[in-house]
């Protein structure tokens, strides 16, 4: 079986050397290059014909973003981004994805120390996804629109859910593929969805805020990061935020968003199946669960509690995804009520809302 070949792409080469040494260790990666710049990477993707490619954002010369859009253009090529965690870098992250990177890994000042072995088995293991994906033809890039949209009411055509339950909030949990996907759900919700919807995506801080941010510039439904202590109102979107779990805590006949940091033996923060199961204590079964790409299972606990209460389950399908983890896992499981192409789920809850 031929290795992965990895281009890594930065400027630092104290992070070249940190990302090498961590896919070292891997007997079935190989590093092919480095790139100090954007445009030593263009040139070494045409000649060395990487399998996956990690990439800096910001360098001289030419940046990773500008870099990103010619790769795709010319050598369509699975990149990962090595994405800082300050609000620059968030911003500049959403666009990479949009413009087709595959995922991203954060890096600050202390990835020398602890953030390398917090990261290096989820990068190692993104690698090996994506070149699989791509050895088989089959790796999946959402196109999303930026375009800031006119506020509306109605969208046309919604057939009948296949079973009614009176819904209190929507659910949704994503992680890998997220970002991109969101951009192609949260903006098809209309302005008189009258439900709350609550989201997780597995992102850092700043993350959670650029694309609340951004989902609110391009939605119908007010979209905002979560804080915590919000009085939960129908047609406002509340993001989880990055390193914290959302709950919802009911106080008398509202419901009130909770940030926390507990509990802290969760492989993520925020976690999919926390926010499902504080919202299954505060509305029992009265829920829509919603679960989009996304690698690992996160999510399959939580919405089993929501299933055992009477609650409904929408899976993503395997074909819309760009990695169907977190829906394999929820279908495997028997937990969905319908398998819907992403193109298809706003649609499917606004049915149910409705």
């Amino acid at each position: 079986m031929s290795k992965i070949k990895v281009l890594i792409v930065d400027d630092s080469a104290f992070m070249r050397k940190a990302i090498e040494g961590m896919l070292k260790k891997d007997p079935e990666i190989e590093i092919v290059g480095f790139a100090r710049n954007g445009k030593e990477a263009v040139e070494m993707v045409e000649s060395l014909k990487p399998d996956i490619i990690t990439l800096d954002i910001e360098m001289p010369i030419m940046n990773g973003l500008e870099a990103l859009e010619i790769i795709m253009k010319k050598f369509p090529t699975p990149t990962i981004m090595v994405s800082s965690l300050t609000t620059e870098g968030a911003e500049a992250t959403l666009k990479a994805l949009e413009l087709g990177a595959v995922d991203f890994i954060p890096k600050d000042k202390s990835f020398a120390t602890l953030t390398i072995m917090k990261i290096e088995k989820e990068l190692i293991e993104k690698i090996k996804y994506f070149a699989r994906k791509r050895s088989t033809g089959i790796i999946r890039r959402p196109t999303v629109t930026t375009k800031t949209v006119e506020k509306k009411t109605q969208i046309a055509g919604i057939s009948k859910p296949t079973r009614k339950v009176p819904l209190k909030m929507v659910l949704i949990g994503t992680s890998t593929g997220g970002p991109q996907s969101l951009q192609r759900v949260i903006p098809k919700l209309p302005a008189d969805l009258n439900k709350p919807v609550l989201v997780v995506q597995h992102m850092p801080p700043n993350f959670t805020k650029s694309l609340a941010d951004r989902l609110n510039n391009l939605s119908k439904l007010t979209v905002i990061e979560a804080q915590g202590k919000e009085k939960i109102e129908p047609n406002v979107v509340y993001i989880a935020k990055g390193g914290f779990h959302l709950k919802v805590r009911k106080v008398g006949s509202n419901y009130y968003t909770e940030v926390s940091e507990e509990p802290k033996n969760v492989l993520h923060v925020p976690s999919v199946d926390v926010m499902v199961e504080s919202a299954v204590e505060a509305i029992g079964g009265n829920g829509l669960g919603v679960i989009m790409t996304g690698m690992g299972s996160d999510g399959k606990i939580g919405l089993q509690k929501l299933k055992e209460k009477g609650g409904i389950v929408i899976a993503q399908d395997k074909d819309s995804c760009v990695v169907y983890g977190m829906p394999r896992a929820v279908v495997e499981a028997n937990l969905a009520d319908e398998v819907v192409p992403l193109d298809k789920l706003a649609e499917r809850i606004t049915a149910y809302c409705k």
